[in-house]
């Protein structure tokens, strides 16, 4: 069946199943989140133990995202290989230009692959859907290059579709809010370390406990830019919450605490790629 003239919700996911079935065995990699949770749900109630979950464990990666994949495999009686991955050495990785994603991406897979070899599995599979063809996302580029498969993208699904047939399963992330790595607060050309990544996690954390959803703390600097989605501005303004985030955010060691007006966007950072940059 060819994805692109599938229409209903029903057709796409018999041919994700179809493929996924015909694929025999995959190591699915899993961080967690709305995609890569269905993907893996999806593709061990199909093959079993002919299915496991791969995670890259890492300092640009929240250690509750760790916890959470961790949590799902027991619940769910999967296999889980946990690979401790130093992003900050890969060469190039810490500078944090445009196509960082590219380079942490293809070490990681790479990685992913190695692992299937050794364990006996088919293929690689990741949970990237067809939203993300619209944004300038390098890690696709790798992605391609090493031949990793993306059953979900296979079958036409979006992000909504993917969270309904979530929901369907009784997934707990069907109304996750929606993740990316540590890395993608920095603004390009801003150094990558340790301390910063780890003054974005606990930022981020501070505001999940304040009871915010979707958010991300972007670093520039010693400046904090948060966003948070407009709705949620009025909350974020009440002078508790307001002197709490800014006196934590100063005592993690920003200099700067700003709210940015243009709200919640995801790729924001990639405002300021040229085309050059976009191309590459």
């Amino acid at each position: 069946m060819n994805p692109s003239r599938m229409n209903t919700l029903s057709e796409k996911k018999q041919h994700l199943e179809q493929y996924l079935l015909s694929l025999k065995s995959v190591l699915v990699a899993f961080s967690s989140g709305v995609d890569s949770t269905f993907l893996l749900k999806t593709a061990h109630d199909l093959l079993g133990d002919q299915c496991a979950a791969v995670t890259a464990r890492s300092s640009i990666f929240p250690s509750r995202e760790s916890e959470e994949a961790a949590a799902f495999c027991r619940k769910e009686g999967i296999r889980q290989i946990t690979i401790d991955v130093d992003e900050l050495s890969i060469d190039g990785f810490s500078s944090n230009p445009p196509d960082r994603c590219y380079l942490c991406k293809r070490s990681i897979f790479r990685q992913f692959q190695e692992t299937a070899r050794q364990e006996g599995f088919s293929h690689v599979v990741e949970g990237s859907n067809v939203d993300d063809l619209g944004d300038y996302r390098p890690g696709l580029k790798a992605i391609a290059e090493l031949q990793i498969l993306s059953p979900l993208r296979e079958a036409g699904l979006t992000k909504s579709e993917i969270r309904s047939l979530s929901k369907d399963l009784d997934l707990p992330t069907w109304n996750k809010p929606s993740f990316a790595c540590l890395a993608s607060r920095f603004v390009y050309g801003e150094e990558i370390t340790e301390q910063k990544l780890s003054m974005v996690e606990l930022a981020e954390q501070r505001l999940l406990d304040l009871g915010f959803r979707q958010f991300r703390v972007r670093i520039h600097g010693s400046m904090a830019r948060i966003e948070l989605e407009p709705a949620e501005f009025d909350r974020f303004m009440q002078a508790d919450i307001r002197s709490e985030v800014c006196a934590y955010l100063h005592k993690l060691g920003f200099t700067y605490a700003a709210l940015d007006l243009d709200g919640y966007q995801t790729g924001s950072m990639n405002k300021i790629l040229t085309e050059k940059d976009l191309k590459q």
